[in-house]
């Protein structure tokens, strides 16, 4: 009998040669030409400094390129309704599997998305109670904090041919999950009123004290000083009842003033949609700090933060409600769901098992399915992502993580380098854009990018394995082995911050004293309470300068000049130089140039394909109209001014004709955070995120403060870079400043003059204070994980 072996053919299939993905002469962003290939079914690390190419190699290229060729094969009427992507600058891209991509963005900040309802949880939680709740309250859609309840009746006409029509008696009825009083979102605001107005003044006199509401020119005062509701001319708190309702909560309403029509409305109602319904992030600085003075959130007193209906919380199974449900630890809720033994819907619990299991398995299981998304950390957003994944019978995937140990406590990587070998060990490639020498150590293969940054980057300086990175002269090669040593003596403090009977979160009545004048590092696993003691307790003033986490935002019209306000000091110095206006200089205002409207390209839409985008032809791409070029500075126009890197502008804006102080600061700090390569002029859209993490650094050095508040300043940082930060935070320390640091980098703790170390766990298991000292003194007790691995660390 023949068997299979007997039977194959002793040469190689042709399917099999297939196991290569070839990239040729890619140009996107700052890639020179890069040509690669790439193994299939291998663990491949990309590695190289912040802005080296990395991202626009594997996201921006090999991901982009495949979705692209994804989305082809559907019909161009399906492919109307997705988004256009255009062909990436290549010449060959061959071998391409389907990509998937987790990558670095927090989840959105909606305030009715939560961890539930961002991995499907949620949805098989209301089916189970739907069938297993007692009292029985009606479909899923009666457990949704997301739907409201909904009745309605009246006559509908039917037509049935040409003559035929009558009226029909309906009904309809849904039942929905969502709290009335809180539409769902678990908290209710409350404004301040003594923040919008003085009430021992009348209107006349100026009685609002909202920015840029101003009595004597401001036509939205004048609508309430005109409108008839309320006397000008009298102090707000001798208002009588029914002017004060009409003042506050007036129905909107037509009124004539000053000969034209506009609307009268209630200032709460009429604040609520100027400022709150507003992304706070995007207003200016006086402006949000109004916000954060007026209004605040409590939980809703009616469902109790839960966001559910009276209804939906009386549904139980056993003794356990959806919102007790929900508010478990995940581990708990699994236990939970473990113990339920109903066949009926035996399908429907396995699914639901396997889901909080994953959460469990990526070290996620300190959360709660109630926990709203745009409260994770970039670490735990990118995990959440990966949960659908780590289920999945698809094989020959090829899935793209961008730094997918950030935020990741040290104790924590072997955990996430173990799901990243599970995945490759599937029959996946992995492609892994990635700073930390423990996961870049397990990879199959490595692609270092370099030299440098920006154009001095894009280019690959190695290709191979991990031994032979460490055995080259690479910038990562050098520094791939660099460990940083426990300072010899550290600081003394000048005071302390008291923080007493913190308990936000999961943190347990944790008494605190923060050293001022040093460098504090608070530690501990990812969960265990850090951003919750530094964010929630230390207070919020005006010599408190924090950076978090949260993105910047910008649209390709955005760059490093104009987000960090560097571009009005240049503007008003062009202006001065030439005797004209400012706005001239502004390729978003007056000096833009009429062709593109200050683009740069002209860009045409192809409808159901992608949209392509050319130079412009009138201004070359300068963005500026022709007549504003002829004004110079120091013997530079606008756009040649925008064309410089950080460096450049640093030496052009600090001495001669061109001297301008305000403008040589701003660039100093760009520079101290390693931003120096950058060009003023370069779209925000084609930063990384560690340069966009620095971006933002350097923009809040720029204001006065006493005390700063970093969450993870190490993240998207090369090793080379790392030191470079540490000297930055040791200057601003030896200038006078208190410096406050959460972060797991070990250099980062090693380096630290006091560490405050949070655990013992995550979730329930964390949220107390186990170690207060110096690293030395860290090191040395070893009782905590982040003791023994800082130990490690420092060889000691």
């Amino acid at each position: 009998m023949t068997t299979r072996t007997d039977r194959q053919s002793p040469t190689l299939h042709a399917s099999d040669s297939h196991d290569l993905i070839r990239v040729h002469g890619a140009r996107v962003n700052n890639l020179k030409d890069v040509s690669v290939e790439i193994p299939k079914r291998r663990l491949t690390v990309f590695t190289g400094v912040s802005g080296s190419g990395k991202s626009s190699l594997v996201f921006s290229t090999i991901a982009a390129e495949s979705q692209r060729m994804i989305n082809e094969t559907y019909s161009t009427f399906v492919q109307g309704f997705m988004p256009t992507l255009a062909r990436p600058e290549v010449d060959v891209l061959e071998g391409l599997t389907t990509a998937i991509t987790v990558d670095q963005q927090r989840m959105g900040a909606d305030p009715r998305s939560t961890v539930g309802t961002a991995t499907d949880a949620n949805a098989m939680l209301r089916i189970l109670f739907s069938r297993l709740g007692k009292p029985h309250i009606g479909p899923p859609s009666a457990y949704s904090f997301n739907t409201a309840s909904v009745r309605a009746s009246g006559g509908i006409t039917v037509e049935r041919g040409a003559a035929k029509t009558r009226t029909v008696k309906a009904t309809f009825n849904r039942t929905g999950g969502m709290c009335t009083r809180c539409e769902g979102r678990g908290s209710v605001s409350d404004i301040d009123l003594t923040q919008l107005y003085d009430d021992s003044k009348s209107l006349a006199e100026g009685a609002f004290t909202i920015p840029g509401w101003k009595s004597d020119s401001q036509w939205t005062v004048q609508v309430y000083a005109q409108s008839g509701f309320v006397d000008p001319d009298k102090p707000i708190r001798a208002y009588t009842k029914k002017e004060l309702q009409a003042f506050l909560h007036g129905e909107p309403v037509k009124v004539k003033v000053n000969g034209v029509n506009l609307t009268y409305e209630g200032l709460i109602p009429k604040i609520q949609k100027s400022f709150l319904s507003k992304d706070k992030e995007a207003m200016q600085p006086h402006i949000r700090a109004f916000v954060e003075r007026a209004v605040t959130f409590t939980t809703c007193p009616e469902c109790d933060g839960t966001r559910l209906s009276e209804g939906a919380r009386s549904s139980k199974i056993g003794r356990i409600s959806i919102a007790d449900a929900c508010a478990m630890e995940i581990r708990n809720l699994a236990e939970w769901v473990r113990g339920l033994d109903e066949p009926s819907v035996a399908p429907l619990l396995t699914a639901l098992q396997q889901t909080l299991d994953s959460f469990e398995e990526i070290g996620l299981g300190y959360l709660s399915l109630d926990r709203p998304a745009g409260t994770l950390s970039g670490g735990e957003a990118q995990r959440v992502k990966m949960v659908r994944h780590l289920g999945s019978s698809l094989t020959d995937i090829t899935y793209v993580f961008d730094e997918p140990t950030i935020g990741l406590h040290p104790h924590d990587i072997q955990r996430m380098n173990n799901l990243l070998l599970r995945l490759r060990d599937k029959g996946n490639t992995v492609l892994v854009v990635e700073h930390k020498p423990e996961t870049i150590a397990i990879a199959d293969h490595i692609v270092d990018l370099g030299p440098g940054a920006g154009s001095e980057g894009g280019t690959v300086c190695f290709e191979g394995t991990v031994e032979g990175l460490r055995a080259g002269d690479t910038v990562t090669g050098r520094h791939f082995d660099d460990r940083a040593t426990l300072k010899e003596s550290v600081r003394k403090p000048t005071g302390a911050l008291e923080i007493r009977g913190a308990s936000a979160h999961n943190l347990r009545d944790v008494d605190v004293d923060i050293p001022l004048g040093v460098l504090t590092v608070v530690t501990g696993v990812a969960g265990s309470g850090k951003s919750s003691l530094v964010h929630g307790s230390v207070p919020a003033g005006e010599n408190v300068v924090s950076v978090d986490q949260s993105p910047i935002k910008g649209s390709r019209r955005s760059n490093p000049a104009t987000y960090t306000g560097l571009l009005d000091p240049i503007r008003k110095a062009f202006a001065k130089a030439n005797g004209v206006k400012p706005a001239l200089f502004s390729a978003n205002s007056e000096g833009a140039c009429p062709t593109c409207n200050g683009a740069g390209v002209i860009f045409t839409d192809l409808g159901m394909m992608a949209g392509t985008s050319t130079t412009c032809e009138d201004c070359e791409g300068k963005r500026f109209d022709s007549s504003v070029l002829e004004y110079h500075l120091g013997g530079r126009d606008i756009s040649e001014v925008l064309a410089m890197s950080v460096a450049e502008a640093e030496e052009f804006f600090g001495a001669g004709e061109a001297r301008t102080p305000a403008a040589h600061r701003v660039l100093g700090h760009l520079a101290d955070v390693g931003l120096g390569y950058l060009r003023l002029g370069q779209p925000l859209t084609t930063l990384s995120g560690g340069e966009r993490q620095r971006l933002k650094l350097a923009t809040h050095m720029t204001e006065k403060g006493g005390v700063y508040v970093l969450d993870e300043p190490t993240a998207g940082l090369h090793l080379a870079d790392v030191r470079q930060l540490l000297g930055l935070l040791d200057r601003l320390v030896d200038s006078g400043k208190s410096v406050i640091v959460v972060e797991h980098h070990q250099a980062v703790m090693a380096h630290a003059d006091w560490i405050i170390d949070l655990g013992p766990g995550a979730g329930h298991d964390g949220g107390r204070i186990v170690f207060e000292g110096t690293p030395a003194d860290l090191v040395a007790d070893g009782s905590t994980l982040t003791g023994e691995h800082l130990a490690a660390y420092v060889g000691a």
